[in-house]
Order: C-alpha cells, then sequence, then structure tokens
C-alpha cells in the first residue's frame, strides 16, 4: 500500500488548508475542552510536547490552560497553519519516531489516530521510545485512538464504510496480513464531482500498544473510551490510553 522508506503520509498545502473545519464534530467546543482539560490535569506544573501536532487543534486550547506546549509536525504546510494562529507554540518539523528535543517534559500525546500515521510495527515501537526520551520522570504518555472495526466488515469483504453524506464518502479498507489500512475519502466538489483522498494508516489493537509501552520502559496507567473517561469496554469503538515513565526510569 505505501513505502516503508517513508514513516507517513505527507499532508498537502491543500490538505492543510481545509484541515481546520468548524463543522467537523473533532472541533466542536465540549470536545476540546474535554480533551484539554484531561491533558492540562496530567501536565500539572510541568510542560507539554505534541507529537503531530498539525494545526494546533488540541495544542492550542491546552496552550490557553496555561500549559506550555512544544510540538512535531511531519509536514510543513500544516505546522504553517499553527503559525498562522499563534508564535507561542514552537514546532520542529520532523517525524514523530525519530525526531529529537533537547529537553523533556511532564507529558507527551498524540491524538486521533495518529499514531497509525506511522505505516510499520517498528516505527510504532519508536514512537513509544521517543516518548519515553522526552518524558521526565514520572511524566505521562497519552495516545488517542480507535479500535479497529473489524468486527463490522461483511464476510468477504475487506472495508467498512465511516461515513455516507452528501457531501462526503468514507470507508476504511484493510489488510489483514500486515496491518496497513487505507482510509478513502471521497469528497463532493463544487461542480459536483467527487474527488479522492486517500489516507494511510497502520491499524493497532489496544494490547499491542501496551507492549510497545512496555518496550519503551513505560508502565500502564489506565485506559478510557474517550476524553471523559467513560469506562473502556469491548463495546469501545476508541480508546484514550496512558502511560507513566517510571520515577526511577532512566
Amino acid at each position: 500500500m505505501t513505502d516503508d522508506a517513508v514513516p507517513s503520509d505527507l499532508w498537502t498545502n491543500e490538505q492543510a488548508d481545509h484541515y481546520d473545519d468548524p463543522d467537523d464534530p473533532m472541533f466542536a467546543p465540549e470536545l476540546l475542552a474535554a480533551t484539554s482539560g484531561f491533558l492540562a490535569e496530567l501536565a500539572g506544573d510541568g510542560s507539554a510536547l505534541e507529537f503531530a501536532i498539525g494545526t494546533g487543534r488540541v495544542a492550542v486550547p491546552l496552550r490557553e490552560r496555561g500549559v506550555p506546549v512544544h510540538g512535531i509536525e511531519y509536514s510543513p504546510e500544516m505546522a504553517a497553519k499553527l503559525r498562522e494562529k499563534t508564535d507561542a507554540i514552537p514546532v520542529v518539523i520532523g517525524d514523530m519516531a525519530t525526531t529529537r528535543l533537547d529537553q523533556r517534559f511532564s507529558l507527551v500525546y498524540l491524538v486521533f489516530n495518529t499514531i497509525g500515521n506511522l505505516y510499520t510495527q517498528d516505527a510504532q515501537v519508536e514512537c513509544f521510545r521517543n516518548a519515553a526520551r522526552h518524558l521526565d520522570p514520572g511524566g505521562h504518555f497519552v495516545v488517542e485512538v480507535g479500535v479497529p472495526s473489524l468486527r463490522s466488515m461483511p464476510p468477504g469483504h475487506d472495508a467498512v464504510p465511516f461515513d455516507i453524506s452528501e457531501g462526503h464518502l468514507g470507508f476504511d479498507q484493510y489488510d489483514l496480513v500486515t496491518q496497513r489500512a487505507v482510509s478513502h475519502h471521497y469528497v463532493r466538489e463544487t461542480d459536483g464531482r467527487f474527488q479522492h483522498r486517500p489516507h494511510h494508516f497502520r491499524f493497532v489493537w489496544p494490547s499491542e500498544l501496551d507492549l510497545m509501552a512496555r518496550l519503551a520502559g513505560l508502565e500502564p496507567v489506565a485506559r478510557y473510551a474517550d476524553w471523559d473517561r467513560t469506562p473502556f469496554t469491548g463495546e469501545s469503538t476508541s480508546h484514550v490510553s496512558v502511560w507513566r515513565k517510571p520515577v526511577d526510569g532512566a
């Protein structure tokens, strides 16, 4: 599906221009309040580092809560949109598996399925290790990601629809051997035609993330179904997971 030589899809200027959509549910004020409140509580009096910070959807409201935020972003175009909003959030261009900052934080986090942007298991493992490198002892690493919707896939098929609306058709296509997947987005243009905008990712299970955390020297703290701390169950479609760097960790 993709080239292993690159770590992730590189978002273009066109994608960056259309990313901040106030009508998108992920920009709902109540969701951003819950998300930033959750993260601010974990950051405490320290600072935070967001992997794949994008246009600052979460970083800006977290900064408004008084938490100093830094970012790592793979797409210069996405980072440019953040810089148009504020110059109070430093951003380094690079991928979240290998890029290092010369400081540590009380919180490292990545949201909205971003861990899947890394195409390989090795890259995802390195992302956890990179988070651990940037954490103060006792600091937390937070990941928000969906649970693979394989149970919804009809027998004999390899795709699951996630949105069917007037202006957008979306479905996820899964490769069960490689754990690679493609989110296919068909977006209606003003002339009525549909434009295909694929997004590649690697789906990952909660237990697999726990093992990645263990390999990075992190210990589990909690797993919730959402930012409101709803209990995570076998029916949950996503999760917010928290790990901690031991106080005696190197």
